[in-house]
């Protein structure tokens, strides 16, 4: 999110206490024309207590009466949840379809899914769901040709609570696996340590390792890797932050690991740790947001010096080691990346020499397999692999299906052969071995999903946002719609922390799309999909970018004859949570209804919550008196005006979630349901033992999209 701030086409308000009472007369939902009886009415929103706390920030008076809701732990604070969840379940019972709706979920969430892989070695691990799990399980197998066996099930691991596998890393040879575990979704990871060849499960336990970056030694017997403060060690509001990275050997007390690097850092650093794979050079990356990092590079042989090889540039770095060799990828003069060989010897920049310069198309990673680079590049949100010898000439591409993406790859530097992983909207999630000496593509692993896609057809168009810029926008639909402006349309964006919105098999789509639904999905600025421009162009002062460019996208699905404001509804999560909170503020009579997940909704007190001040470097600082401003101009929460006819929505957040706070979802439910003029339902999910969505499982997700389908088939006037 960059450049200047776009004016907001609405004046900025301060929450007034004295909002109007809601109004609760309209219907639940349109039915079918040809039926004639009216729905029944709808119910009263549960009533919520306004206290008002007053707030001067940088010259600015604001109002926010729903504060005490922030602490939602509190006795009260839990009645109102429960007072909540007793309204959504009235609202969202009264569907006639509600029961046929969840069997046929049910039947497209049978399908299996595929998910991250690694080849470490020989031996090749990867995740997998299948109908009888309730969440991915982690498979091995000691070779390509070899039968997979089951490594590690979370389902079977809690006793009382639910358990979710958050991350893993394979040793170097794949003897080893290093893996963390949370409850309840939290991702507060603990780290574990198991045999592959034996299944036993070591003794060695580590703490407050949440998203942890592991690097193997190449004898496997210890490791790098990050690590949170625990409680003592910091103030209890600095748990999120000082993050470091510690050496831990196998089968020693972890209290007692080295702290390798981090002291002195800013609390808010983002440290992340590899090895090359003579185990002789360790890397260490400090992040500083999605824009920019230092690397530093360590000769364990040597002196143990920190050496930089870039540091202080504002510019993207990353890589591997192969040997004495770092293949390194840069967005330093090159917005969409290019890859660089570094001698670790003599790491200086003046030393670099360019492998694959920049091209038109934002590269997305590399990797060495048998002396040929692997790179993988977006074209217009399209996955494409190109190979090239180790010195940069360009050889061929890997022949991947149309409008599709790699969900995962990898491969062993010493083999030629690569693990693709890929989907489309109406493909399936497979997974291909690509071998570059032959360039023989055949299959590893697939999916059975009964469903006829014939019927369907997904194609990218173009829309001009509000600046003039040229914005994506995939579409997904039977090709028998008629454009008569009467289809009920789904559309969603994300647009931030640069991450790219690429085509995707995702089975609930079916359920809207047999029943004559539109799915659009927009790539906004915000996200990588174009590189690091693209990415900027949506952050800090240009934020609003992400926001025109979803506006742009619905007016252009109304005005193309896909829809009308009356059969739209828009959805999103996290940042894109925070993106339908901007649109139903900014635009409300562009759409019917809105889902809003676990979202960022108050931008002026957002970064007072868990690890949120990380996010500053992509939103701006609220203490910063230029940058609140931008803050304060879209703040979904503080641009909330009584009687406004606010589309339909269903927001839902986390007990467990430990990256959004819940006071988001509940502050805007509470002044939304006062506020809006429209009489269409404001509906607030609170899920207990979950968290922002990791490691949910399939029972917890089926009743989640039962919610989802029961709230737009009712607000769409759609029949199943």
């Amino acid at each position: 999110m960059e450049s200047l701030h776009r004016e907001w086409r609405f004046r900025a308000m301060a929450l007034r206490a004295s909002a109007a009472p809601s109004i609760v007369a309209l219907l639940l939902a349109a039915l079918p024309l040809s039926v004639a009886s009216p729905s029944p009415p709808l119910p009263a929103a549960p009533e919520t207590r306004a206290s008002v706390a007053v707030d001067t920030v940088h010259g600015h008076v604001i109002e926010d009466p729903y504060r005490w809701l922030e602490d939602f732990e509190s006795k009260e604070a839990q009645a109102w949840i429960e007072t909540q969840q007793d309204y959504v379940h009235e609202v969202l019972s009264a569907n006639p379809d509600r029961d046929a709706l969840r069997a046929r979920l049910d039947d497209l969430f049978q399908i299996p899914g595929l998910g991250s892989m690694s080849k470490n070695g020989e031996r090749v691990f990867f995740m997998r769901r299948d109908p009888e799990n309730e969440q991915s399980v982690l498979y091995f197998a000691d070779g390509l040709d070899e039968e997979p066996r089951l490594l590690l099930d979370p389902d079977a691991l809690g006793e009382e609570t639910r358990v979710g596998l958050d991350w893993w890393f394979p040793s170097v040879d794949g003897r080893m696996l290093a893996y963390g575990l949370s409850d309840e979704g939290s991702e507060s990871s603990v780290l574990h340590v198991m045999s592959v060849d034996t299944g036993e499960l070591l003794a060695d336990r580590i703490p407050n390792t949440r998203a942890a970056s592991l690097a193997w030694e190449r004898t496997g017997g210890g490791f790098y890797y990050t690590r949170f403060p625990g409680r003592g060690e910091v103030p209890d509001a600095e748990l999120f932050f000082h993050r470091k990275i510690y050496y831990h050997e196998l089968g020693t007390d972890p209290a007692a690991d080295p702290l390798i690097f981090g002291e002195g850092l800013d609390m808010y650093a983002w440290p992340g740790v590899s090895i090359s794979t003579n185990g002789r050079f360790l890397f260490l990356y400090v992040f500083q947001g999605y824009t920019q990092n230092d690397l530093y590079v360590v000769d364990l042989e040597a002196d143990g010096e920190l050496v930089p090889i870039a540091e202080g540039v504002d510019a993207r770095f990353g890589g591997f080691g192969i040997d004495d060799v770092f293949y390194l990828t840069t967005t330093l003069d090159a917005p969409n990346s290019r890859i660089l060989r570094v001698d670790l010897n003599e790491p200086n920049m003046e030393n670099w020499v360019e492998l694959v310069p920049e091209s038109k198309h934002a590269m997305q990673g590399h990797m060495l397999a048998g002396d040929h680079l692997v790179v993988q590049y977006l074209e217009d949100a399209r996955s494409v692999i190109k190979v090239f010898t180790a010195e940069g000439n360009y050889l061929h591409d890997v022949p991947l299906p149309d409008v599709s993406s790699v969900f995962d790859w990898t491969c062993d530097w010493r083999s030629p052969e690569v693990l693709v992983g890929i989907s489309s909207y109406l493909i399936p999630p497979t997974s291909y071995r690509y071998d570059i000496r032959t360039r023989d593509l055949s299959l590893f692993m697939t999916v059975e999903a009964p469903i006829d896609t014939e019927p369907y057809i997904a194609k990218q168009v173009w829309f001009t946002s509000r600046d003039g810029t040229s914005v994506p926008m995939f579409l997904i639909h039977r090709k028998d719609i008629e454009l008569d402006g009467s289809n009920p349309t789904l559309l969603t964006g994300y647009g931030g922390f640069k991450a790219s919105t690429t085509p995707s098999f995702t089975r609930n789509r079916f359920l809207w799309m047999d029943h004559g639904g539109v799915y659009a999905e927009a790539n906004l600025r915000g996200g990588g999909e174009y590189g690091d421009s693209w990415h900027r162009d949506g952050m800090l002062a240009n934020k609003q970018n992400s926001f025109d460019d979803f506006i742009a996208a619905a007016e252009w699905l109304i005005d193309s004859g896909y829809t009308s404001p009356e059969k739209l509804a828009v959805w999103g999560g996290s940042n894109g949570g925070l993106l339908i909170g901007a649109f139903v503020t900014q635009r409300p009579d562009l759409a019917r209804a809105a889902i809003c997940d676990v979202p960022l909704l108050d931008m002026v007190r957002f970064h007072g919550f868990y690890g949120a001040t990380m996010w500053t470097t992509e939103y701006g600082h609220p203490d910063d008196p230029e940058q609140f401003e931008w803050l304060y101009a879209y703040s979904p929460y503080h641009h909330i005006e009584s009687g406004v006819e606010y589309p339909a929505l269903y927001i839902t957040t986390a007990e467990s979630d430990t990256r959004v706070h819940p006071s988001h979802a509940m502050k805007m439910t509470a002044r939304l349901q006062v506020a809006t003029g429209s009489g269409r339902p404001i509906l607030m999910r609170f899920e207990r033992a979950a968290g922002h969505g990791s490691g949910t499982p399939m029972s917890m997700v089926l009743d989640q999209y039962t919610d989802y389908y029961s709230f737009l088939f009712g607000q769409l006037g759609m029949r199943f």
